[in-house]
């Protein structure tokens, strides 16, 4: 309890926030499902035909298997991107004890089912497991192919880096704006 002000009495610190596992825990859900879903439908359907064009160019639908990172980037390196994905899925499970911010939620949300769709790839795709290769069948133009896992890690990123500039916690503070020398009343009252 805090000392009140006035004649109001004691007050009550404010009851903390709800814990929001839930809501990232639902967010990671969708975002597997959708993604496995449509690599499922994506298999099935488009393994051994030409690439799809849609809107005029705007969109392909292309299935490629990708033994790298983002961009085909080291296609030598799956077990290294397979234990950088369990790495990270650990880490915010670890950090989900602490979190009580809706948006935060959303963007751990968003990461914790991209990367966990990926592993899935990583871990049950041909050629082995911890070997397997990624399927990634969205093609914009100028742009690399990529899947529904990639777009939530992404968003998922874009998200935390915003929320990190605004100074919210995991915990749904904020961060108090730094005072600088300019911003400090001059020492011996006001100025008239």
């Amino acid at each position: 309890m805090r000392e009140g002000h006035g004649n109001h009495g004691p007050q009550e610190d404010p009851p903390p926030r709800p814990r929001r596992i839930g809501l990232l825990l639902t967010v990671a859900v969708l975002a597997f499902t959708i993604d496995l879903i449509s690599k499922t439908i994506v298999v099935a359907t488009l393994s051994h035909r030409p690439p799809v064009r849609l809107l005029d160019g705007l969109l392909t639908l292309r299935m490629l298997r990708n033994s790298g990172a983002a961009f085909s980037i080291g296609t030598s390196l799956t077990v290294v991107f397979t234990l950088i994905a369990v790495t990270v899925i650990i880490s915010i499970l670890r950090t989900s004890r602490r979190l009580r911010s809706l948006p935060w939620a959303i963007t751990l949300g968003l990461l914790l089912g991209g990367a966990t769709g990926n592993l899935g790839d990583r871990l049950f795709r041909s050629p082995g497991p911890l070997r397997g290769h990624v399927v990634d069948w969205i093609q914009l133009p100028h742009f690399a192919v990529f899947n529904v896992a990639d777009s939530s890690i992404v968003c998922g990123g874009v998200l935390a880096v915003l929320l990190a500039a605004r100074g919210v916690r995991l915990d749904g503070t904020r961060d108090l704006p730094r005072t600088t020398p300019q911003d400090a009343p001059a020492a011996g009252g006001s100025s008239t």
